[in-house]
């Protein structure tokens, strides 16, 4: 995995363009990695429902909960889905709507220097190794990429929102996430299938 660094775009993997992004303040890169959650409608896995939200394209009679959310603007430069498949829908070089209000180390409006990963999951049930394993790669060829970011700034919503978002959840392993970005830089990935 490697980012393309003239367009901020992961080279190799499925790409959607998501209308919700706009530039970066002026000066400012990516500093920061925030690992999401995400399952639409909650609880469920597979279908179109992330990449629609992520385009504005979610039907709001396709499912109750969908009423309350198909007007909101978001998206995450990537997302990778239970199977472990990865898109990216923003380019890393622009600010994705991934984080809302938030603050890191007292530096508000985390969207403006993070980069956002959604993993298909909830708070309750354990994310797949698959997801462990891409999230390693895309996080190792993140750092690779940009200078900026360390392996200890990576952080969950929850992290970020505290009392507000709780996301990936208590089934997100970080021990399990760090070990498996620590392989994919040094080039022993693959343990996890």
């Amino acid at each position: 995995m490697q980012v393309d660094l003239d367009s901020g775009w992961m080279q190799g993997i499925r790409h959607v363009r998501s209308p919700n992004c706009d530039a970066r303040p002026p000066g400012v890169d990516a500093e920061l990695i925030v690992v999401h959650g995400i399952s639409l409608p909650p609880g469920e896995f597979g279908g179109p429902w992330i990449e629609r939200l992520f385009t504005n394209q979610l039907p709001a009679d396709a499912h109750p909960y969908f009423a309350e959310i198909a007007g909101l603007r978001v998206s995450s430069h990537l997302a990778i889905r239970r199977d472990g498949s990865l898109t990216q829908y923003v380019s890393f070089t622009e600010r994705a709507w991934h984080a809302g209000v938030s603050s890191y180390q007292g530096r508000a409006a985390c969207n403006d220097f993070s980069i956002g990963i959604e993993l298909e999951g909830t708070d309750s049930v354990p994310y797949e190794p698959a997801q462990y394993r891409v999230l390693g790669e895309c996080v190792a060829a993140l750092l690779r990429a940009y200078p900026r970011l360390s392996a200890q700034r990576l952080v969950g919503h929850s992290d970020i929102a505290p009392g507000r978002k709780s996301d990936p959840g208590p089934c997100f392993d970080w021990h399990l996430a760090r070990r498996v970005i620590g392989e994919s830089l040094s080039g022993t990935g693959g343990l996890l299938v």
